[in-house]
């Protein structure tokens, strides 16, 4: 579990990127093997779902750092985005929910299949359970090729720790972080949150890290 390097994707610091590498594990590595295989997809229509901070923004960023494109917020979808995506062969909407235009939606869809080019959605909950109003909508909502990050494994949330802390400048011995591993809920949003919390009652303490911080964080 500590050989973290061998399965870290490291690539170029571009302003877009929140992270300069990612993390593999079996919770991941279906969907990022699979869009490293463009465009020799079946579809060209995909949605990858995950939690929140599951990284679908992150693993958007390193399909898009490889292969060009664009990338829009679903809710902040507007009708020029229609004529912005001529040039380009792929487009990625991120954190698709009932909160959208569907008719633009549905005519974006079209321009696709038309156009023959890919697109990559993204949302919390698989687009085919987003309860559309438009009958239209619902029924192109069937042709995506469904890819779901899932939770956590051990390994995963071992290194999404060691890799926050160390953004911190916060070392903790391996102990405490396997530790950890056993006990915290397996949600990337209740690591994070964790993390962020376990730094402040450091800070507050004014001291190190140790089992009595993280056992009164994890409210044991």
């Amino acid at each position: 579990m500590r050989d973290l390097d061998q399965t870290i994707i490291k690539f170029d610091y571009d302003k877009n990127f929140k992270n300069d590498d990612f993390y593999l594990s079996k919770s991941n590595k279906h969907v990022f093997d699979f869009l490293n295989i463009w465009p020799k997809w079946e579809r060209n229509f995909v949605n990858v779902t995950g939690e929140k901070l599951s990284g679908k923004t992150h693993l958007m960023n390193i399909f898009l750092h490889k292969n060009k494109g664009i990338k829009f917020e679903g809710k902040s979808l507007e009708n020029d985005d229609l004529k912005k995506i001529k040039i380009y062969e792929n487009i990625v909407i991120e954190n698709l929910s009932s909160d959208i235009d569907e008719k633009l939606l549905y005519s974006l869809f079209n321009l696709i299949e038309q156009d023959n080019k890919f697109i990559i959605v993204t949302s919390v909950k698989t687009i085919v359970d987003i309860n559309f109003n438009l009958k239209d909508l619902r029924s192109r909502a069937k042709n995506f090729i469904l890819l779901n990050i899932e939770k956590p494994d051990d390994e995963l949330i071992f290194a999404i720790i060691l890799k926050n802390l160390s953004d911190r400048q916060i070392s903790l011995d391996d102990k405490f972080i396997e530790f950890i591993v056993k006990r915290i809920e397996r949600s990337y949003s209740k690591i994070h949150e964790f993390i962020y919390k376990i730094d402040q009652l450091s800070l507050k303490k004014k001291k190190s890290i140790d089992f009595k911080i993280i056992k009164e964080v994890l409210g044991e």
